[in-house]
């Protein structure tokens, strides 16, 4: 029966677990172990609870949840990288997913560079009760953070995972692959000297884009590729485009490892009076929202950053998923040409 309450004078009525168990013509744990997406639910009773769940408009309690049961109901986001724009695409596709599943996301921060990972996990754990995190690069590879979790039986998918195979489902996109298609689109304009922004070593995706850049236009004799560090920021984006134009054979075209510090690239180049692409031709990674605001637009790889969270969220909030599931969920990406890229000058 659905429950009356009094507020400010008015009454409103609430639909309960009853009413859903009743509507649908099952029992109340039936229903239950649906809202809670136990393992071993039949699609038929599934589809059967939903449709009653639709008509009646319920809206499950999740602090009754998960003081019922052994889950939280709530997801977590480790976060260590210094690009806003993935933080923000991160946290958007986690949350999508949370709300359509009523579950929480908690966000929370890990600063490798301070030291002791495994301490700052644990310190994390003694605040929040969780059922499971979202690992992102360079957490997604930290054997520390990984050990911790795994200790304390907390479930966890890493997002771009490249270290440790098998140790725990991932969620990625082909980083080298699509590097390559970088390379080969600035061959294919004419360039033959190239420059290369390197992101942080610490991270795996940085690691895989280089080398999948390089090992395309070594392929294909090359042998004219200069590289410097860049960060993944604007700010040494600026320093490491100076540095390779300032190279007695400087480039004709840069691959910068990631939007934020091709944009700086580009702001560099500017105050040594290059132009871009006429001088030089930039392309960057991500297709972040500074890849359509600088000008000229940058030519870059599309990372469906959003949906690889949506996706690794879904796979922990998903209790139907077997223990020995494959462990990566590769996701498209795409080559996306603007401005930003030219045909050298002869």
């Amino acid at each position: 029966m659905c429950v009356s309450k009094v507020r400010g004078g008015l009454r409103v009525t609430r639909t309960t677990i009853s009413d859903v168990a009743k509507a649908a013509g099952v029992s109340m744990k039936s229903v239950s172990r649906v809202i809670n997406s136990e393992p071993n639910v039949s699609e038929k009773l599934r589809n059967k609870v939903q449709v009653a769940i639709d008509a009646l408009g319920y809206v499950p309690d999740l602090a009754a949840r998960s003081l019922a049961g052994a889950r939280a109901f709530a997801i977590g986001v480790l976060f260590d990288n210094p690009s806003p724009n993935y933080t923000m695409k991160i946290q958007t596709g986690a949350y999508k997913a949370c709300r359509e599943q009523d579950f929480h996301l908690i966000v929370d921060h890990i600063d490798s560079a301070a030291g002791d990972v495994a301490g700052q996990m644990e310190a994390i754990l003694r605040h929040v009760r969780i059922d499971g995190f979202i690992l992102t690069p360079p957490l997604s590879e930290d054997d520390a953070v990984m050990a911790v979790l795994e200790r304390r039986a907390i479930p966890f998918v890493r997002i771009a995972p490249w270290g440790y195979p098998g140790r725990g489902p991932g969620v990625a996109i082909d980083d080298a692959r699509a590097a390559s298609e970088l390379a080969g689109h600035l061959w294919n304009l004419g360039h033959r000297r190239f420059g290369i922004v390197n992101g942080p070593t610490a991270h795996s995706a940085a690691r895989a884009r280089r080398q999948g850049f390089v090992d395309w236009l070594a392929a294909h004799g090359c042998t004219q590729i200069a590289e410097s560090y860049g960060g993944f920021d604007f700010e040494t984006g600026i320093a490491a485009g100076q540095e390779l134009m300032r190279l007695a054979q400087a480039p004709t075209a840069i691959f910068a490892a990631n939007d934020d510090s091709a944009a700086g690239v580009m702001a560099g180049l500017a105050q040594l009076g290059y132009k871009v692409p006429d001088d030089v031709s930039v392309v960057g990674f991500d297709d972040s929202w500074i890849a359509r605001t600088v000008w000229p637009s940058l030519t870059t790889i599309y990372q469906p950053i959003s949906e690889m969270a949506y996706a690794a969220t879904m796979i922990l909030i998903d209790r139907n998923r077997p223990e020995d599931a494959p462990g990566d969920t590769m996701l498209d990406y795409a080559l996306v040409v603007r401005n930003s890229a030219a045909a050298p000058r002869t």
